[in-house]
């Protein structure tokens, strides 16, 4: 038995699945049916990327970039910096943004904090640092050595007053 789904509409056999990605036709036609519409305008990729460069652009903003790796929330680096180290951290952060040269020493400080972040965020994560100790070792280690390749490019005779 055919029923309408929804009054007015085409009918539904039971049992039937209804695509959400198609609006059918309210007037019934003759002959042949018109490809279902689609319900969403297609968009590329490259033309959402020019539209959000053009627009911070034109309000003066860099693009929002994540540098944290591992951030799959819905916290900004900042805030997650913030939360970790506190917001004169951030600050700090911010100025030595401006100074970059490379990249690598602030990539690896964010590795840091994306491990960090991560492992306070996942309790299964800390049990299983907890469980293992060879593993826990192996992280303390990496973040270790990341630190301690950050500390060998600073330069604090160029600037002792940013290390105070």
């Amino acid at each position: 038995m055919l029923r309408p789904a929804v009054p007015g509409s085409s009918p539904v056999n039971p049992g039937e699945m209804v695509r959400c990605g198609t609006i059918r036709p309210q007037v019934p036609t003759r002959g042949k049916r018109p490809p279902p519409a689609l319900m969403n305008a297609p968009a590329s990729l490259t033309h959402m990327a020019a539209v959000s460069r053009a627009g911070a652009a034109a309000e003066g903003l860099a693009p929002r970039l994540r540098e944290i790796p591992y951030n799959y929330t819905s916290f900004s680096d900042r805030e997650i910096v913030i939360r970790l180290l506190g917001a004169r951290a951030w600050e700090v952060l911010e100025r030595l943004r401006q100074e970059r040269r490379t990249g690598r020493s602030a990539r690896m400080l964010y590795e840091v904090l994306g491990d960090v972040w991560v492992v306070q965020r996942n309790p299964y994560l800390q049990d299983d640092l907890l469980d293992n100790p060879k593993r826990r070792a192996a992280l303390i280690e990496a973040l270790h050595h990341r630190l301690g390749a950050i500390e060998a490019r600073r330069s604090p005779q160029e600037d002792g007053e940013r290390d105070a």
